[in-house]
Parts: C-alpha cells; structure tokens; sequence
C-alpha cells in the first residue's frame, strides 16, 4: 500500500472538498433566484445549522460526509459489492462510471430508485428534461439514489440524502479533475485489498487539521479532540494486541486450539495460568475498543473471532453476523471516525457473508453525543414517569453526558442496573406523549450511551488518545482532577485507569500508550496498582522515534484483570533497533526465541523494590540487589529543588553581559553583597558536563532577592518559587535536570545560587564532596539512575534514592575525584565564556613565537588532559564496580574523543584576538580589561590601558578590500604580530589560513559573526552594524558602547566608505570615457560603475531611513537590561539575530 499517495490524495480531496462547499454555502445564502427559492427549506436548514454551530463546522461536516461517501462506494465497487459500478468504469477503456453508462442505456437498477427518480434520469439524459448539463445532474441524482439505497443497509454511513448535504455536493464529478477520478485512482484494486485503507484514509484527511492543532501549542477545544488526536495504529501492534489479548484468552479455554498457528505475535506465557477467565464459547466474548477510531482493532478482532467460530462448528455463513451482534463493540467520540469503525467492520461481514447487507445486523459501534437536560426537563419527565425508576444514581446519569464529546469513555456511569431501566422506558407509553417526547429521546439516548460506557468486557482494546498538560481544556481538566486524580496528568493515562472498571475480572486490556507511564514520577501511583491489583502478562517497548504516527515513544502491553502474587511478564525491548522497519521484526525475532537478548522474564515483585517502582525490565538483578543493600543517597546529602524565577527573561542573564563589576562573585551569603553588586552567579543546569563547568549565567539578588521573592502576577499571586533559599551560596553538587543523554554531576563553589533545572545535592558533612560526586557520576550510579529514569528526566527523588554503600565508600580514598574537578576546571576555564578566563591558551607557548607549534603543544596538551579524566574515571569505577559486585566496561580510550579540533583552537584564538583589539582582555595583566561601562574612550586613555592592540574609537570596520586602516583585518594581523612576534608572522599567518580553509579576510568577513553569536549562546558581546545587502559592517563592543557610538560609527566609518566609493565611481566614469582605455576595460568599468552605483543607493537608504535617524538620538543603554532588549533597540541598524527575540527557559 503506497501511503505516501493515499495521504496526498486525502490531503488534497480535504482542501478541494472544503472550499467546494464553501463556496456553495456562500452562494446559496447570498443568492436569490429561481433555484434558490425552489430549495427554501434546505436553504432554511442551512441557515439554522449554521446559526447553531458555525459556518466552519457546518462545512467541515459536510465536506467528510462526502469524502467518506465517495470512498465508501469505491470501495464496494472494487470489492464488486455493489449492485453496479458507481464510481467505477465498467473497464479500464471507459472513463464515465458504469452505473451512468446503464441508465444512458435506459437501465437503471430496480432497487436504487423509485419511479419518480428513474423516470427524472431517464428524462435529462434523453433531453426531455432541460439541463444545462444533463449527463452531470443525471449522475449527480444517480449518486444520491445508490446514497439512499444504502441508507437502509448503513445507516450511520449514508443518512437519507433530503437534508442540505444534497445542495453541497460537488458539481464537478465526472471530469478527470473531479474528486470521483481522484478516488477512483486512489483507491486501486491493489490499495483496496484490505479494508484498512479506510483507516489510513481518514488518518490522512484530517492529518493537516492535527499538525495545524498541535503546532499551535495551546488548548485543544472541544471539538478539535479527535483531530489532535486520532492516530491510526500500524497493522504489527494491532496482531500484537488483540493476539495477547482475545487470542490469549481463547488459548486459556482452549490449550489445543489451532489458532495460535495463525497468531505469529502470541506470546506463550512460560508459567502455568490456571486463574483465566472462563468462556463456553466464542459467542459470549465482548470485545470494546473505548477509542475505536475508524475500528483498526475490531477489524482484526473480527478476523480471530472468525476462526473461533469456525473452530467451534459454527456454519461460515452464519459467523459474520453473530460477530456484529454478539462480540464487538466500539465507543467513539468522533462521528467520522465511528461512521468509518462501522463501515469496516461491515465490509467484514461482507467479504465473509455475501448477503450480509440482506441481513438486519448492524455494528455495534456507539458515537457519544453531547446530551443536555436541565433540572425542571428532568423533573417534570419523573413525575409523568413515576419516581420508582429514577434513582439518584440515574437522576445523576441523565446530567453526565452534557459534555460527552469531550470526555468520552472517561465518563462513569452512575446508574446500576442501566440494560434493565433502559427496557422499561422504551417500553413506556410515554414515548406516545408529545410534551415529553423530546426529553424521552434524551432520556434514550444516554441510557443506550451508558449501556456501552456500563458494560463489563471480556476483552478490552485501545490505542487512546495522548493528550496532557496545556493542551487540556477546562472542563476536561477538571474531569479529570475530579474522576482520575492519580492519572489526571494526561487522557491515555486515564483510559488505562479506567479499563479496570470496563474489563471483567481476569478479563485482558491491551494498550499502545506513550511508555512514560512506566517510569516517570506523575504516573507511579498508576505503576503501583498495575503491579499490585493487575497483572502484566507482555510489554512491547518500541525504539524512541520509531512510532511515526504520534512522533513520542511508546510501548504496547497487555494485562489482566486481576492480581497473582509474584506473577511474570515477558517484557521485549526494542530500544537497540532504529526504524520503524525493524519493530516487528525483531519483536516476531523475540517471540519465536525465548532466550533472545531483548527479551526479559520479570517478576512483579522486582519492581516493587526500587524507588519509585519504574518498569525498569532489563535492569541487571546485581543493581536490583545494590537497593536491598545499600543507603538511599537522602541519608547522606539533602538533594533539592532551587529557585524558580517566575521569569528568567526578567531575572537572569548571562554573566557576560552585565557589568562585571556588579556580579557578587564568590560570597558566603547575600550579606557578603556590596551596594554595587546586583547579579550573583547563577546554577542553571546547562549541557553535558562532568565534575566542573556550565557556570554561565547570574541572576538578580539585589536587597536580598527581594524583587524576585514579591513578585506577583496582575491578580497578586506570586510567581516566583524562592525555595531553599537557606542552601544558596553554599558548595554543592549539581546536575542538569533534564539532559539528552546520560545524567552528569558538577561541583560548584561556594557564592552561587540554584535554579530548578540546576538540582543540587548538598552532601551532610563537608568531607563527602569529593566522596558523593564520585559516586554520582560513576557508571555504577549511572547505569542505576538511566534505569530508574529511563526518559532522561532527572529528578530529586530519582538522586535521593540512589542507592550508597557508604560505609564501604568511606573506607575508599577518594583524592582522585579532587583531581577530577581540577583538571575539568582548567578545561572550563580555558573558554572566553568561562568567569574564570584569563588568555587564550594558545599563549602559554609564545616563547617559541610559532602559531604551528603552538597549536602543537595545546593539542598535546588537551589530549593528555583528556587521557587523565579517562584514567581518573577508570579508577572512580573500578572502586564503585568492587564494593557493589557489579560487572562494567572498562572501555579503551575512544580516539574519536581524544582527537583534537584544530579548527576550533584556531577559531578560539581569533575570538581571543578581537578581545584584545576591542579591549575585553589584557594580555599582560591575564584579565579582563574592560570591567566598567566608561561614558567616553578617554577614561581608557587616562588610565594608560591604550596600547598599540587596542582599537580606540570601539569600532572595527568588517569591509573588504582594504578601505580602511583599521579594518578587521589588519587589526587582527597587527594583534597577532604583537603577540607572536614579526619573525614568523607571515607563517603563523600562513597556518592560520590553511586550518581555516581560507583567507584569514574571508573568514572574518563571512563567517567570525556567526561563531561569535554561537560561542555566546545568542547573547553576543560584539555587535554588527550592517547594512541591508551587508556591504558595509561594523563592529562594536557592548561594554564600550556610548551614546556617540552609533554616531561614530555614522561620521568615521560609514560616510567615509561612501565617500571613498564615490571617489572610485568617478574615477572609474573618467576611464570609460576615455579615448585611450581599450574597450575591454571600458566594459569593465561600466559594469563596476553599475555595481557602484547600487552599493551607494544602499549605503544612502541604510544612513537616511536607519543609521542617521538613529544616531541622533543618542541611544543609552542598561547593562542590566542584557543583550536581549538592548540590541533590539538598534532594529534594523544591527545585523539581526535568529531566536534572539526567543521566551528565556
């Protein structure tokens, strides 16, 4: 089945479908004609439907209505279902569809028509009837007719056509751009071999509705819940779970059964099962699927169900319909979706029965519709009633289903004995009653819905929907804090909550789910009563991105309804297998090979001895052992939460872009703060790093934090979290709490405060630092913690229950993870972002005045740094592996990660070197020059911190072609000669250029700005002037910036690179004039002068609508403010910045 093309057509048939019937709508409402008038009553119907809804709804409905149409009669044609070929040519050498072929011929199928309408056919395509396209409005009238033929058959697919739907219909259906060809041509012979089609099909068609609802990252309304969430499930996990599931059960009753051959992902349980559900035969299971979609998992019920009767001796011909109306049942809040289940399940029972559509057998597939009574409706119906039938349980029930679109199978019903309350008012005179007929019908109809949502199954099936956190609406919200508290976090989570009371006792559930639910803290209560009340029997857990449809990791299992004490499930883990492609194979792989890799036997029990009782299957029993033995890290370090800004756009920055001078570096306490100090170094978390570093950013504690700590949303609510703020400025040890990989631990000094993703432990006695990190970050602790959090979401209580031997660890010497943090604080260090930079370590070897050898010795240098956290780690888990008897990889070095990128030590040195130019760094005194924001270049001059590397206006002009003395260029050369020295200055030059892989002026030009924006995380210290076409630019340094600055760079450096550029297009106008230039450099100089003339245009736009305008008023900045808002106040001065204008995190 070619997807690809189905998703194209049902894409494209949605849009088409959409504004075809747009279109006709706006026609028949601002029409008035003959026509028009002749159809009032469905115009009126329109209008009414319109008013009560909307227009986009109404249009919506209509469109589907005839997309699932037309696909559901191309389907029986080629299915040759039909009485005659309605969309589908009588072959390939005809291109008009049969049935219109026949009626031309005055043959027109008894059964779709009464006289009336064949005579009205008969007549357009004789031309007795006028028309202004007659073989149009024939086929379109023949449609209708075989539409209502099927109504009787399909009801809940083919309404009786006498309702607006008619007018919509598309005009267009017989051109080869009609939506008929298209389906035609989708719905091939080789597509229509399984009715699944029909799934991908509506999967397809309303898959831009879901991206454009998702992408929007909001609440989901009401009405939008199917489309953001209707995922058609893949054919391997639907055999999975319905063959663990009815299969299973089936197995159960009948050990030597036949169908377990034709069951390739039955997974056999290796231990006896002797308390099952007992079933006489096949005809008393019920099989739910509580969010049928378009009914994939009914589908391939059916299928089994089929070979249980057959099994049983049941005549083939009798076993489609006692299926429908003994076996399977689907809850649906999507009518689309449930038209779609019912269709299909139908067209089973076709394929198996052929007079199936004579029989009165109708799947049992329930569309939940909002139902709203109010109190006086009610009341006034008991009493015409009588008061003995209505309970407050049922009273309770009739107010349920108010919003039953939006809860769906969540909702419980009150009501008890539902099936029996339900006969006696149908069997009620009243029904007879005018005044109460309305509310009768009411009544009805949420007693039908809850005999569904009351039922107990056999067997329960579900792919739901997966829906949490912002996307939730109000209403659903509060349902769910008030029905499923322990699961309210998310819908799927809820609909395994609630299989427990929709199953029979020792009855089978079977979910696809995002696997979240099997480790993560929110759902452990959830874990806890499938672990002690439940039995999990099998669990698929697929590879991370291998599930396309829903784009989330999940996991497929079943369970039965029932606990068994020390019970075993078979847990497959797919994890190692990348693709889509390999899922079911290596699943198929696992089940056919008990002994398989990715195939683990687990106890129940084993999971309720770790903390947080993950589904952690493959966890080695050793590490298992180390919980039974060991101390929870609680005991030994107080693992916290920090502080919660309510707004770290407002309250955080980098610390390089305040003032230097106003950052309280390295304090014992708030107290230790100067008046001038307004930042203190702030833990964020940050990327993978171990034992030292990502100590980047400063937070605002003036007066004690006092801003953060009062500060209030517009209702007064604070909106800061100033949590633990007793631990703030003390020592500790941190990790990221979120990471993409494998958790890492940090040290931090004293004189920083925590943020929330910058979790922190704070050991119990300070002589177990080095002791508790080394323990945390060995691959002992590792592996434990991956295990128990396998989504990468590191929390404190995962750190508080690692489990510590620390009476053996106290015995062991830890001075190595001391040395650990040393030389992880040297490597921190030596980047221009760290606090504690001091020069570019290039400059450690300028003794030997070479840029190559230089490079040389840092590389040798890095490497052997490199080599000696490897030998320290070794050593940190070699300790950890003895005392906890567990067995780890000592693995060789990896010479991926010991080779050196010369490119970037070259990169880091340019940056180094326009430092100094600008006068950030001061090679000579190994600090930062520039610490104040001084009012005027003169206070540098004063204080004698000019030299000849100091650029002294703070603007370096990045044009080419040598138009100024100062340019990037030059600067950085004279700085580089200054440092290294001029013996070996064109070869250090030389070398520069060969690692770059171009000219040191190319680089600069084309690439410097974007390294710096990415080396300063968005956050750049240096900013571009530039043009619009970036024929001129400029830099400048922010901590240098003046209000004269933009002025200067107006006055000094862009009018004279205009002026200069004037000067050569005249120079260039008195050549091409000139009777001795040859004609090849007149043509030359022309197209130049051309190209001159362009470049002035810009240059004068980008002075008059930009810099000029600019400069005069004198722009001031804060610091404070951060880069942010301070570089957006320059607009379209500035070179702009992807993502600068993104919300902080």
């Amino acid at each position: 089945m070619d997807t690809s093309a189905l998703k194209s057509f049902a894409q494209d048939s949605r849009r088409y479908l959409l504004d075809v019937v747009a279109n006709k709508i706006d026609y028949y409402l601002s029409t008035d004609n003959v026509e028009v008038r002749a159809k009032s009553r469905l115009v009126d119907d329109l209008k009414n439907d319109i008013a009560s809804t909307s227009k986009e709804q109404v249009i919506e409905k209509v469109a589907y209505t005839w997309f699932n149409r037309f696909c559901a009669l191309r389907y029986m044609d080629v299915k040759q279902y039909s009485l005659i070929g309605v969309l589908s040519p009588t072959s390939a050498a005809h291109s008009q569809p049969e049935i219109l072929v026949e009626a031309k011929a005055g043959h027109i199928k008894e059964e779709l028509s009464n006289e009336t309408d064949r005579d009205h056919v008969i007549n357009l395509l004789s031309g007795k009837a006028l028309s202004k396209d007659p073989q149009a409005e024939a086929y379109r009238r023949l449609v209708i007719m075989t539409c209502n033929y099927y109504h009787s058959i399909m009801p809940f697919l083919f309404e009786k056509i006498d309702d607006y739907t008619e007018l919509l219909m598309p005009d267009d259906l017989l051109s080869e751009s009609s939506i008929v060809f298209k389906v035609r041509h989708a719905l091939d012979e080789e597509n229509c071999n399984n009715v699944e089609v029909i799934g991908w099909l509506y999967q397809f068609y309303i898959s831009e509705k879901k991206d454009e609802v998702i992408n929007r990252r909001s609440v989901v309304k009401k009405e939008e819940i199917p489309a953001a969430t209707q995922i058609f499930t893949p054919s391997w996990i639907v055999k999975y779970l319905v063959e663990n599931s009815l299969g299973a059960l089936w197995m159960l009753n009948r050990p030597s059964s036949n169908l377990v051959s034709k069951m390739e992902y039955f997974i056999k349980p290796e231990s006896e099962v002797t308390d099952f559900l007992k079933i006489k035969g096949p005809e008393e299971i019920k099989i739910c699927d509580p969010a049928c979609g378009s009914g994939h998992m009914l589908v391939y019920a059916f299928d089994l169900l089929f070979s249980m009767y057959e099994e049983d001796g049941v005549d083939p011909k009798e076993i489609p319909s006692a299926i429908l109306k003994n076996n399977l049942f689907g809850i649906e809040i999507d009518k689309r979706a449930g038209e779609l289940a019912a269709f299909a399940l139908t067209m089973k029972a076709r394929e198996k029965q052929r007079r199936y559509f004579s029989s009165a057998v109708q799947p049992m597939i329930c569309v939940l519709e909002n139902v709203s009574i109010h109190d006086q409706e009610i009341e006034d119906y008991i009493d015409n009633v009588g008061r003995d039938l209505f309970s407050v349980q049922l009273q309770n029930t009739l107010r349920q289903f108010e919003q039953a679109e939006n809860f769906g199978s969540l909702i419980i019903p009150e009501v008890s004995d539902v099936d029996t309350v339900l006969k006696s008012l149908e069997n009620s005179s009243i029904s007879g009653q005018l005044f109460f007929s309305n509310t009768h019908q009411k009544v009805l109809k949420i007693l039908k819905q809850s005999v569904y949502l009351k039922s107990r199954y056999h067997v329960l099936i579900a792919n739901p929907p997966y829906m949490g956190g912002k996307a939730l609406n109000p209403e659903l919200k509060l349902f769910l804090l008030n029905n499923f508290k322990d699961t309210k976090s998310d819908i799927f989570a809820s609909f395994v909550a609630r299989s427990f009371n929709l199953t029979m006792k020792s009855g089978y559930i079977a979910f696809l789910t995002p696997y979240v639910w099997m480790f993560i803290s929110s759902y452990e209560k959830l874990r806890e009563k499938i672990l002690k009340e439940k039995t999990v029997t099998t669990l698929v857990q697929l590879e991370y991105n291998s599930f396309a449809p829903a784009c989330i990791p999940v996991c497929a299992f079943t369970i039965r309804n029932c606990a068994k004490a020390n019970s075993e499930g078979i847990y497959i883990k797919l994890s190692d297998f990348r693709g889509a492609e390999l899922q079911p194979i290596k699943t198929l792989e696992a089940i056919s090979n008990t002994l398989s890799p990715w195939r683990y036997t687990v106890k129940s029990s084993v999971f309720q001895l770790l903390p947080g009782i993950p589904l952690v299957y493959w966890l080695d029993s050793s590490y298992v052992g180390a919980f039974a033995k060991s101390d929870p890290l609680s005991d030994h370090g107080n693992a916290v939460v920090g502080l919660q800004t309510g707004e770290n756009g407002r309250f955080v920055r980098f610390w390089f872009e305040v003032n230097r001078d106003a950052i309280a570096f390295n304090k014992s306490s708030a107290d230790e703060m100067t008046s001038s100090q307004r930042w203190v170094p702030y833990n964020k978390g940050g990327d993978f790093l171990k034992w030292y570093g990502n100590q980047l950013n400063v937070v605002l504690w003036e007066n004690n934090g006092n801003e953060i700590k009062n500060f209030k949303d517009e209702k007064g609510k604070l909106r800061s979290r100033p949590q633990n703020v007793d631990l703030f400025f003390k020592e500790s040890i941190s990790w990221s709490k979120i990471s993409s990989s494998s958790p890492a631990f940090r040290y931090y000094p004293k004189g920083f405060i925590f943020d929330v993703a910058g979790t922190s432990i704070f050991p119990n006695s300070k002589d177990d630092y080095n002791l508790i990190l080394g323990f945390c970050n060995s691959s002992v602790t590792i592996s434990i913690l991956k295990a128990i959090s396998p989504t990468l979401n590191f929390e404190v209580g995962h750190i508080s229950s690692l489990p510590i031997m620390y009476t053996e660890l106290k015995k062991r010497d830890f001075k190595h993870v001391a040395k650990l943090i040393d030389v992880a604080k040297q490597q921190w260090d030596s980047s221009e972002i760290s606090m504690d930079f001091k020069y570019n370590a290039l400059l450690e070897f300028i003794e030997f005045k070479s840029i190559r050898i230089s490079v040389e010795k840092l590389s040798q240098k890095i490497r052997d740094s490199k080599l000696e956290i490897k030998r320290l780690e070794r050593i940190n888990d070699e300790i950890l592996a003895n005392i906890y008897e567990i067995k780890i990889n000592l693995e060789e070095n990896d010479a991926a990660e010991l080779k050196i990128n010369i490119r970037e030590i070259i990169i880091d040195f340019i940056s180094y070197i326009v430092g100094v130019v600008f006068g950030r760094f001061d090679y000579v005194n190994s600090s930062y020059m520039v610490k104040k924001q001084p009012s005027q270049s003169a206070k540098f001059e004063e204080k004698g911190m000019f030299n000849s590397m100091l650029d002294k206006d703070n603007v370096v002009p990045f044009v080419g072609g040598g138009w100024f003395s100062d340019d990037v260029t030059t600067m950085v050369k004279k700085t580089v000669n200054e440092l290294f020295g001029p013996e070996l200055h064109n070869e250090n030059i030389d070398f520069i250029e060969s690692i770059l892989g171009s000219t040191l002026d190319k680089y600069l030009l084309k690439d410097f700005y974007a390294d710096h924006i990415r080396r300063y995380k968005n956050r750049p210290i240096y900013w571009m002037f530039s043009s619009p076409k970036n024929t001129f630019n400029a830099l400048i340094y922010l901590h240098r910036y003046n209000s004269d600055t933009v002025s200067t760079v107006l006055n000094g450096y862009l009018r004279e690179f205009r002026t200069k550029l004037s000067i050569k297009k005249e120079n260039l106008e008195r050549l091409s004039a000139s009777g001795d230039s040859s004609s090849r450099d007149k043509t030359a100089a022309l197209n130049e002068i051309e190209q001159l003339k362009k470049t002035i245009v810009e240059l004068d736009e980008y002075e008059n609508d930009i810099l000029y305008p600019l400069a005069t008023q004198r722009l001031e900045i804060d610091l404070d403010d951060g880069v942010k808002v301070n570089y957006q106040k320059f607009g379209k001065a500035l070179k702009p910045i992807k993502g600068l204008d993104k919300d902080e995190e």
